[in-house]
């Protein structure tokens, strides 16, 4: 009986060494698509979309969250003891400027603090602003919420002081 089992085993194992010796070591080409990655929409950092043109149109050299019909894109510029919030919204293939909107900003300064920032339209340059008085060192969380005629249109952005 044991001899039985071990020329088993061995004879295995020599079967085991020969298939893998025969065996092709490239792996063979996935011609079929994946369809949970080809399907999936990857959301985009906020990086790697900034100072990009956009797939609808010409950017401000900010950060753009698409959502619906609407185009959303935050613009920090900082200031000697202030950050300057430019905050472009906009609507349809056309990005027309929506003037009407109530926009605020909920700032999460680096020491997780949190700030309200009121956003003022500004008709000239068709897009709101608001002004930041902190200047700590770190990274910036902005929550932009737009209430426009009681559709809430919400983006996340972040920046660095």
């Amino acid at each position: 009986m044991n001899l039985i089992k071990s020329s088993l085993i061995v004879l295995g194992s020599i079967s085991l060494i020969f298939l893998g010796a025969c065996s092709n070591n490239q792996p063979a080409a996935n011609t079929e698509k994946n369809s949970a990655t080809s399907n999936a929409k990857a959301q985009p950092s906020a990086a790697s979309v900034a100072k990009t043109e956009g797939q609808h149109g010409k950017t401000h050299g900010g950060q753009v969250v698409e959502t619906g019909a609407y185009h959303l894109e935050f613009v920090p510029e900082k200031e000697a003891n202030k950050t300057h919030l430019d905050f472009y919204l906009l609507k349809g293939d056309n990005h027309e400027a929506i003037p009407d909107a109530n926009v605020t900003a909920q700032v999460q300064s680096p020491d997780g603090k949190q700030k309200t920032v009121a956003f003022k339209y500004d008709a000239n340059d068709q897009h709101y602003t608001g002004l930041l008085n902190d200047t700590l060192a770190g990274q910036y969380q902005v929550k932009i919420n737009a209430d426009i005629k009681g559709k809430k249109v919400d983006g996340r952005f972040n920046f660095n002081r």
